[in-house]
């Protein structure tokens, strides 16, 4: 379990097969689970001045593989007593998304990402979401994208410094509105909002 909260911005060394090897600050332990731009990897190997995690070859196709050569994001997973300071966030990446424009406001930035149709509707306005990673918060839907605003300093200190339209990011929509939906899907009569806030409850 993470949080989307980026702990260090590290250095990819090598990406050799299913190898991953990460120059960083962090003291891993083998068998620790990192997220590394916002997927959960094991540790598999620790380096003097780092560690190397498994991605396989069937992650390496779901993943934005051109976001893991230069820098990446990482977060340990959490430990029982940690504060929780971002959102509930799996590792699990869901889809890539696309960056189709960047908008600076002057004290914000507007980024517009599209993802697959089939995916919207576990991207709620005003919910939270994880791209690359990071705890964002959805400021509204379309028919196949998403806008976030990021502040200035999220700007400065995460890899959306380097992104640009036509960049590719990991997704990772928000957990309670996958859960809710597929037990909605699998419903033979309409909820009502009650249970629906019911259902939400229990997680």
């Amino acid at each position: 379990m993470f949080t989307g909260l980026i702990r260090e911005i590290a250095n990819v060394k090598s990406l050799a097969g299913s190898t991953l090897s990460i120059k960083a600050k962090h003291k891993a332990k083998l068998g620790d689970s990192i997220a590394i731009n916002g997927a959960c990897l094991t540790v598999v190997k620790v380096l003097g001045d780092g560690f190397s995690v498994e991605l396989s070859p069937e992650s390496q196709k779901l993943l934005a593989m051109e976001n893991y050569k230069n820098e990446v994001h990482i977060e340990p997973a959490m430990i029982m007593g940690d504060r929780f300071e971002g959102h509930v966030v799996q590792g699990h990446v869901d889809c890539l998304g696309e960056i189709k424009e960047i908008k600076n406001n002057g004290n914000s930035f507007d980024v517009f990402i599209k993802v697959a149709k089939k995916f919207i509707p576990y991207i709620v306005p005003k919910g939270s979401i994880t791209i690359d990673g990071v705890s964002l918060t959805v400021n509204d839907v379309k028919g196949d994208s998403f806008r976030l605003t990021i502040i200035p300093h999220t700007m400065k200190e995460t890899l959306f410094r380097n992104y640009k339209k036509g960049s590719k990011v990991n997704v990772e929509t928000d957990m309670f509105a996958r859960y809710v939906a597929h037990i909605i899907s699998h419903q033979k009569e309409t909820l009502t909002w009650d249970e629906v806030d019911n259902i939400t409850a229990q997680y």
